[in-house]
């Protein structure tokens, strides 16, 4: 076990423990402009003063010396929301501790700039070859950084320890040889060992549910600046029992209201997640309460749709004031482009899966979709197949 990831469990048991507005250990840490770009503060190399720091809880800013502090370790993880004109130099995230440093560079300031939106690449052994037919498409591109939308693994709610860390290690391998910054969000096939009936795992493993997912790829929710437009990257997955849905939890609905008063009221906000906020991808699948993933589920009483977000209502009213210009979701395994006329005048637009697959109604075609971003607007993006006709 890397030192990093044993930090980083017992961060978490220490969050599992706390009762709620326990004062745990602290956590502090300073941000700092790496000059140098080397991931090491060395001499001479400034704090940089109002950056954001979170726990996933509470949301901070650096002081004029770049110092922070947070009063518990929150989930486990901490990490800093990349400003604009700026990028993380190392990783934004670290296992919650003392001490703690983020680097960051200077980024010249871009009228423009493009992305990759991917999805449910299911990585494995078979489909391997499919996630780095994404990268390429990427770098031909010349995509400044790809957002990935979950399912990112073949699986680990089915499966044991071993099988399901062989996934994850698959995957954040093959990401790191992206030419560019991919950043990444949790499906429900990252939340470990949840459906026990199958996987045997028992629900006080260490690692269990989300726990996973932050031990190797850091925040389940985060969100960074560029080009004048804040991303926030959420978690739509929520567990009831042995069961997944689509749900953004109280304590992520806090963190997000926290997050966004750090930006100015007019900052558009970009949103990307697994499973998506709407969809009418459910009606042409067809009403289903067989097999491991029917339509609807109960939750506390309630009958709810599984694969679209429970509480839609609430995210939307966390965003306002902000423009909200795009929505990016997955977990569907089709493109898909829903515009309302409304006072909502947000695009849903889902990603194909990496892996294949779709509804019989509407045969899928794998792909990813190439946006850019120009004087702060995002265009209609263009769909780039990765099978060859």
């Amino acid at each position: 076990m890397t030192r990093s990831r044993l930090l980083l469990l017992v961060a978490l048991l220490v969050a599992a423990l706390l009762p709620a507005g326990a004062q745990g250990p602290s956590v502090d840490g300073v941000v700092y402009l790496d000059t140098n770009a080397n991931g090491t503060r060395d001499a001479g190399e400034p704090g940089v003063q109002d950056a954001v720091v979170s726990n996933q809880q509470a949301v901070v800013r650096t002081d004029a010396e770049g110092a922070f502090q947070l009063a518990t370790p929150g989930t486990g993880v901490v990490f800093v929301s990349v400003p604009d004109r700026h990028a993380a130099s190392g990783s934004f995230w670290r296992p919650a501790g003392r001490g703690l440093q983020f680097g960051l560079t200077r980024r010249q300031a871009e009228s423009s700039f493009t992305f990759v939106h991917a999805s449910d690449p299911h990585t494995s052994a078979e489909s391997v070859a499919r996630l780095r037919a994404a990268g390429a498409i990427a770098a031909a591109h010349r995509a400044d950084f790809v957002l990935m939308t979950g399912d990112l693994v073949r699986d680990a709610i089915r499966v044991g320890e071993a099988e399901a860390a062989g996934y994850y290690a698959m995957y954040i391998a093959e990401i790191a040889k992206f030419a560019m910054p991919v950043w990444s969000v949790p499906g429900n096939h990252e939340n470990f060992g949840i459906e026990r009936h199958l996987s045997l795992v028992s629900p006080v493993h260490p690692l269990y549910g989300k726990a996973m997912y932050r031990a190797r790829l850091g925040p389940t929710y985060y969100s960074f600046t560029r080009g004048g437009l804040h991303f926030v990257g959420l978690d739509t997955v929520d567990i009831a029992d042995l069961w997944y849905y689509g749900h953004v939890d109280d304590a992520q609905l806090t963190w997000l209201r926290a997050d966004l008063a750090a930006i100015p009221a007019d900052m558009p906000v970009v949103t990307f997640n697994h499973i998506p906020f709407v969809s009418a991808a459910e009606p042409l699948k067809g009403f289903t309460d067989e097999g491991a993933a029917p339509t609807t589920l109960r939750v506390q009483g309630r009958t709810l749709f599984r694969h679209v977000v429970s509480n839609f209502a609430d995210v939307a009213a966390a965003i306002r004031p902000h423009p909200w210009p795009i929505a990016l979701g997955g977990h569907i395994h089709l493109r898909e482009l829903l515009r309302y006329g409304s006072t909502i005048t947000t695009r849903f637009e889902q990603a194909a899966a990496i892996v294949g697959g779709g509804t019989a109604a509407v045969p899928s075609i794998s792909g990813v979709t190439v946006y850019t971003v120009r004087d702060g607007r995002v265009d209609d993006g263009e769909f780039v197949p990765l099978d060859k006709k």
